[in-house]
């Protein structure tokens, strides 16, 4: 069966694509490819050598099932702490939609971003704490990304309101031509902990830019589970 889809009922959208709450599941969300820019859109925006790739390099919604794929090969149910699990592709009238774990929090309501946290409620002791157990597990698992936008981040709460676990949706696999499991270990070590060291600073700079009374910019202030991906998306 075709999932209807209309562009009016996406709840977020990013730099590619579209996100939908799923027709038929309220604990899952749909993403589909923006039907306003295309692959060979995307393609020319890209230099040299990246504009040779064929147009399947540049499917965002191929590549994160597969990223996803990949992970629980090598990790099993441990990875889905940290990400959103995967349920594999829908069709739609919209195209091939990738359906994949709507993070909400016990009371129901979708979770909001960590940036969105931070600006809004502080960096509490229980969001630090979820966001140091995060980059432990991420550490341990090795697990290959772009850089970790607090916008690409959600923190989702318990019944006590509480922040109990940061989930990535999107960002993840590496842009590298190499595939990052053929890297020795030391250097996908090096690349993590550079990703964390960085999503460290952004909070640093989220935190900075409040206290000066600046404004958070637009993206990942809304309550979403999104591909969030002006960037990359």
């Amino acid at each position: 069966m075709t999932l209807a889809l209309s562009t009016e009922q996406a709840f977020a959208q990013g730099g590619n694509r579209l996100c939908f709450v799923h027709p038929d599941h309220t604990d899952r969300c749909i993403k589909v490819r923006r039907p306003d820019f295309t692959l060979e859109d995307l393609r020319r925006k890209k230099g040299f050598p990246k504009s040779l790739l064929p147009l399947s390099r540049f499917d965002d919604n191929r590549e994160e099932f597969e990223v996803i794929s990949d992970l629980v090969t090598r990790h099993g149910e441990a990875v889905y702490s940290l990400i959103s699990r995967c349920y594999g592709f829908e069709e739609t009238n919209l195209g091939p939609g990738l359906v994949l774990e709507l993070v909400r929090d016990a009371d129901g309501k979708i979770s909001q971003t960590l940036k969105a946290q931070i600006w809004f409620e502080g960096y509490t002791p229980d969001c630090e704490v979820a966001v140091n157990r995060f980059c432990e597990q991420w550490r341990a698992l090795q697990i290959p990304s772009r850089d970790l936008l607090l916008h690409n981040l959600l923190v989702q709460k318990n019944s006590e309101g509480k922040v109990s676990r940061i989930v990535a949706i999107d960002g993840l696999g590496s842009p590298n031509i190499i595939p990052f499991y053929l890297l020795p270990n030391a250097l996908r070590a090096a690349k993590v902990e550079r990703k964390l060291a960085n999503l460290e600073q952004r909070i640093e700079q989220t935190l900075a830019k409040k206290a000066r009374g600046e404004s958070p910019g637009f993206h990942g202030m809304a309550t979403a589970h999104s591909p969030r991906d002006n960037h990359k998306g």
